[in-house]
């Protein structure tokens, strides 16, 4: 695989330094990308970056992953219109632990001769105090250099600390040393980036009198121009306690249409010949390449049996012939994901003992209808099931023979209305 090549025919390359081309072609080199640890999780915007590094990988060569433990105390201006609210060190050092956590899921750290190594940026300054900065780091750039990248010229006008200037010459710093002691000689990064990267650049040449690269990916944004990484209910995280394998599942087959052929070359792992070959054979059914996309992307980012799980639950809230069998077919796990998705119900397995009308447990135990009469009525439109099955009876009782693994009900009134009772 051509890293560079690679990039180009899934339209994710903005822009890289002259001879990159040259370079890589020439063998095995390292390189890395920056992540500041300033949220508890990683979300799918960073999964750009991070594919990017799997890719270069793939291609044969040596990914770093540099964790900003000091860079994230200072706040990147890039692709930012005011100031940003800086974490507390405890709250960065954190999120830090647990995103280096998540980045062992997507990069082989154990084999090979291009096996990705960690580091922490933090380790680049513990040592160093103002005035060695100052001297060492400060003289390399001047002013003019620096108030050139767009990164800064579009904060001077509303307001840019030194604090957030500099951050500049932390990340051209970082390339140096990664560049000395690790010789890494390129960095990669989001097309926001460019300003930076090319400064570390600049360090290597002026300090180092060393020759180093830069490539950005464009700025991954939806059809319609909104961000991309959310959803409506906010962002979409790679922590499945922050983001259901579930929700994660389902913002995968809920993207636009217009979206899908950039997501795919953005995301999946296919070949060229691959993708060109799915997209060819499912040409009218974007709803199945949307599927492919979102199972690979679920077992990557969680595992077989999140994705699996989170099937059955889409299988069951969304698939016309579901039944009493694919209720009885869900585990534990699956359902307490049902419970988190829907409006869900507390009751006592005890109110079971002598059975529960469905009129008194539609109307008084839940409030899935307002009234007794709304429940007989909705009884006798034939809106009410029971775990999928039908009820015609407004006599029916609701036991203990009802409760899928031994602790929910399901219960639908109507197309559209869903409930999960969980019993305890």
């Amino acid at each position: 695989m051509d890293f560079l090549e690679e990039l180009e025919w899934r339209g994710i390359l903005s822009n890289s330094t002259p001879g990159i081309a040259e370079a890589l072609k020439a063998g095995k080199m390292t390189g890395y990308i920056g992540f500041d640890p300033t949220a508890p999780s990683m979300t799918i915007g960073n999964f750009v970056q991070i594919q990017l590094l799997k890719l270069f990988q793939l291609s044969g060569h040596t990914p770093i992953v540099l964790m900003g433990g000091a860079t994230g105390r200072v706040g990147d201006p890039s692709g930012k219109d005011k100031e940003r609210v800086l974490k507390s060190f405890d709250e960065l050092d954190a999120n830090l632990a647990h995103q280096q956590e998540q980045f062992y899921k997507f990069l082989d750290f154990d084999k090979g001769d291009n096996k990705a190594t960690i580091i922490n940026n933090f380790d680049f300054y513990k040592d160093m105090n103002v005035l060695d900065f100052l001297r060492d780091v400060g003289k390399t750039l001047t002013i003019n250099y620096m108030m050139s990248k767009e990164s800064v010229k579009k904060r001077v006008e509303t307001g840019l600390s030194f604090t957030e200037f500099s951050y500049q010459l932390l990340q051209a710093y970082d390339f140096q040393c990664l560049y000395k002691d690790h010789n890494c000689k390129l960095q990669i990064g989001g097309s926001d980036q460019w300003g930076n990267i090319t400064s570390g650049t600049e360090f290597i040449r002026r300090n180092l009198e060393g020759k180093a690269f830069a490539i950005t990916s464009e700025l991954l944004t939806k059809s319609d121009g909104s961000k991309f990484g959310k959803s409506e209910e906010g962002n979409i995280w790679l922590d499945p306690n922050m983001t259901s394998p579930y929700k994660f599942y389902q913002f995968w087959l809920n993207a636009a249409d217009a979206d899908l052929p950039k997501f795919i070359r953005f995301f999946t792992l296919k070949s060229r010949a691959e993708v060109e070959a799915m997209e060819a054979e499912l040409a009218d059914n974007l709803n199945e390449q949307k599927r492919i996309l979102a199972e690979e992307l679920t077992i990557r980012v969680h595992s077989k049996e999140a994705f699996e799980s989170a099937q059955s639950v889409s299988q069951l809230l969304f698939n016309k012939k579901a039944n009493e069998d694919t209720c009885k077919n869900m585990d534990s796990a699956a359902l307490a994901t049902v419970a988190q998705e829907i409006p869900s119900f507390e009751l006592n397995k005890s109110e079971l003992n002598d059975g529960l009308n469905i009129i008194d447990l539609l109307a008084e135990k839940t409030g899935i209808v307002t009234s007794k009469g709304d429940a007989r009525r909705a009884i006798k439109g034939n809106a009410i099931s029971v775990n999928k099955v039908k009820v015609s009876d407004p006599d029916f009782t609701v036991t203990e023979s009802h409760l899928l693994q031994n602790e929910y009900i399901l219960v639908d009134n109507g197309k559209k209305n869903k409930y999960i009772l969980h019993l305890s």
